[in-house]
């Protein structure tokens, strides 16, 4: 099965992406993350993407589109920011992967404890059905120690926060969670402290 596979960022990747390619799929690496911020951030983050695909022998593709105006307008004017964050990218990842003729797509967001893994789960799902192509779901929470361990083994670039504004705020003022449509049972744990991954 020819795979995209949206990575919210090399660290998330790095285990993930190899270890579906290795049950014989074929894997081709998708960053699109317009939400990360400021630009700085968001270029240590495509190059730790880049590092990662490289290491595990995949194709990689940035949607370099980078377009914080639009994507601040979008979260400020949501209920609820981070599912607005989980549509945009997979909505975007989905459109691509039918408009490329992949047979299907996932998400690195699924490997993180420290995301709202049942939200973005939906989202996919409903991704997927409005552009007509699977969404391959994967529980990749299992494999997120071995993704630390491969992040440290190549030296990547670990994030210090999730990506937006919000979030880079919370991880010092220790601001309430952000409340989301499915909270009972999401998975969801208590925002990462300084110095560690998301």
């Amino acid at each position: 099965m020819r795979v995209l596979f949206h990575a919210c960022c090399g660290p998330c990747f790095v285990a993930v992406g190899p270890a579906l390619a290795a049950e014989g799929h074929e894997v081709v690496g998708f960053f699109y993350n317009p939400n990360v911020m400021p630009w700085k951030e968001h270029e240590a983050r495509v190059g730790a993407f880049e590092q990662a695909c490289a290491a595990g022998r995949l194709a990689a593709v940035v949607d370099a589109t980078y377009e914080p105006e639009r994507w601040l307008r979008g979260a400020l004017d949501a209920e609820f920011r981070c599912e607005y964050c989980y549509r945009d990218r997979l909505c975007r990842t989905a459109r691509r992967a039918a408009e490329e003729g992949f047979d299907a797509f996932t998400s690195s967001i699924l490997v993180s404890p420290y995301q709202k893994h049942d939200l973005a789960r939906r989202v996919a799902g409903e991704a997927a059905d409005q552009e007509g192509v699977e969404f391959m779901y994967r529980d990749l929470r299992p494999q997120w120690r071995e993704s630390r361990r491969r992040t440290f083994e190549l030296g990547l670039y670990r994030q210090r926060y999730c990506g937006c504004v919000f979030s880079e705020r919370d991880r010092y003022r220790g601001a309430p969670k952000v409340p989301s449509p499915d909270q009972a049972g999401d998975g969801d744990v208590e925002p990462p402290q300084p110095g560690t991954d998301g």
